[in-house]
């Protein structure tokens, strides 16, 4: 398999649950500005959407969303236990928090990746940050990990996106349980091996 991914960016997820499962995967590195890839291909052609991650399976088909992308690895190695068993309610939990990441986390990000942003509107976009950041405080308390005692799928998107507070200067320190949360997963060893392989160990 390959994994078409930008250090930092979304595709961070699965490169944490590649690690954490043992599988072997090959990367490729994507400009984002210039569509290219780092082995010269044209990213366009390879995920017409534009973004990463995009990963690319034995039998050539392609997965280009990250929660799509988590569920697939993890089931490769069920023996890692990052994902509960099919049919589960343990694995809508986990599958309810890959819904609340992608659509009040990521998304929420999203305003900030425009710049120049005017101040104003920054503010809005932190405050509706804020206001998840305060859920996600208060259902951590207690747990060390989203669904529960164990490391999952939902923890390595979750803790990737929020390492997005650090570059855009969003406030954590208030969401305590969160900034531990942050801390545990950095420092599992797998986190810390894609983290070095990406050049963001420093900065985790």
């Amino acid at each position: 398999m390959k994994l078409y991914y930008t250090p930092g960016a979304c595709s961070l997820a699965p490169r944490i649950i590649a690690c954490e499962a043992g599988l072997e995967i090959e990367y490729d590195k994507v400009d984002l500005k210039t569509q290219t890839t780092a082995s010269g291909r044209d990213f366009i052609r390879i995920n017409p959407k534009g973004y990463v991650p995009a990963l690319v399976l034995r039998n050539g088909d392609i997965l280009a969303e990250v929660p799509v992308i988590l569920e697939y690895l993890a089931d490769q190695a069920p023996a890692a236990r990052l994902l509960p068993k099919l049919g589960s309610l343990e694995r809508y939990r986990v599958k309810e928090w890959f819904d609340f990441t992608g659509t009040e986390l990521h998304k929420g990000f999203d305003p900030l990746w425009v710049a120049p942003m005017p101040p104003k509107a920054r503010q809005l976009a932190v405050n509706h940050l804020q206001r998840r950041f305060a859920y996600l405080n208060q259902s951590l308390g207690g747990r060390p990990y989203l669904a529960g005692q164990h490391f999952t799928v939902a923890d390595a998107y979750c803790f990737t996106v929020l390492s997005w507070a650090r570059f855009h200067r969003v406030d954590l320190s208030a969401h305590t349980a969160i900034v531990d949360y942050m801390a545990r997963v950095s420092a599992r060893p797998m986190v810390k091996q894609a983290l070095a392989a990406e050049g963001l160990l420093v900065q985790a």
